[in-house]
């Protein structure tokens, strides 16, 4: 049976740090027991965490800043080859617990490849082709925008995004998420996710009809078609109209006239389909759910120090990438 010292092989370190993107300190210990042999104390796993974890972020840091030094985004690189795909990237929020800090978002973006591939139409019972996102790589960050923004655009160079023949910025309709597309993907097509605007469409219905009221979901499939066709300003017209019949919830009512006509552009969905872009951006909703399923568990607070040692190991090992982050971490001098 190994024990956990100084002289500890580069291996069962690696093994530390990728078992605590997974799971916490104190199964970490018990996997490591059970499996391996190894006895350590969860408390000597975190502190190979800390230590390895910090050298991960400051590589990602070190990308993140060659990245955003690149030529003026737009112009035009000699030398360097188009893509012949079509890519795209995703952003999304979810919240975790800091110590002396309270719930803070955690910002998640994802870029990913467009595979378009024929399936069967469950309602016409059809072969149709339509777009999924595939070879998902995650960041994420915690805090503001604009950092945010930098992480992911590093991201999607890493991932030559930048040259892909066409791409597309998916999102809930957040300004910050469409600010940020604006400066670092001002080419991509925009698109609000499918699901939340629908979201909003049966709020507006259940507000005007009457919460879970048959007439309320009546109303609200019906108005999916033109939604579905590109008729963003049709729902909006059509709310506007029911606001001053229900003055009860006119406020509310032209609050939701309001996301559709601000995002009418966003909305081409009939458009995005049949030109292989994916609607929907369950990609990036998966990595938040994957970064809260170890982040977010009941009772769990965080120093803000230790997450943002563990923020990019989770983020590496969802990308697939942990081995080579680790590899270069590892052969870095030693400070």
């Amino acid at each position: 049976m190994r024990v956990w010292d100084r002289a500890c092989s580069e291996g069962i370190a690696k093994l530390a740090v990728w078992l605590c993107g997974h799971v916490t300190a104190e199964v970490a210990e018990q996997i490591l027991n059970q499996i391996g042999g190894v006895v350590c104390s969860d408390t000597s796993i975190w502190r190979r965490v800390e230590k390895w974890g910090e050298k991960i972020k400051a590589l990602e840091a070190v990308r993140q800043a060659a990245a955003n030094a690149l030529p003026a985004r737009g112009s035009v690189v000699s030398g360097v080859r188009q893509l012949s795909k079509d890519m795209g990237t995703s952003m999304d929020g979810i919240k975790i617990n800091v110590r002396k800090e309270g719930w803070k978002e955690l910002k998640v973006g994802c870029v990913f490849d467009i595979e378009v591939r024929p399936e069967l139409d469950a309602k016409t019972e059809e072969v149709v082709e339509h777009a999924h996102a595939v070879n998902n790589s995650y960041t994420a960050y915690l805090g503001e925008p604009t950092p945010f923004g930098r992480a992911l655009w590093a991201e999607a160079c890493r991932r030559e995004m930048p040259h892909a023949r066409d791409s597309v910025v998916l999102g809930d309709g957040a300004p910050w998420i469409w600010n940020l597309a604006g400066e670092h993907f001002a080419s991509s097509h925009q698109v609000v996710d499918w699901y939340h605007a629908t979201e909003h469409l049966y709020k507006a219905a259940h507000l005007a009809f009457g919460e879970g009221s048959a007439e309320a979901i009546r109303w609200a499939k019906g108005m999916e078609t033109p939604l579905y066709q590109g008729h963003a300003w049709r729902v909006s017209s059509v709310l506007r109209e029911l606001a001053k019949r229900h003055r009860r919830v006119a406020k509310e009512l032209r609050a939701e006239a309001g996301y559709f006509e601000h995002n009418q552009r966003r909305m081409q969905y009939l458009e995005m389909r049949e030109e292989g872009f994916p609607i929907g951006s369950g990609m990036v909703e998966s990595g938040g759910k994957q970064f809260r399923a170890r982040l977010a568990g009941a009772g769990m607070r965080w120093s803000r120090d230790m997450v943002e040692r563990l923020i990019p190991v989770r983020a590496a090992i969802l990308s697939h990438r942990f081995d080579d982050l680790w590899r270069v971490a590892y052969n870095s001098p030693r400070k």
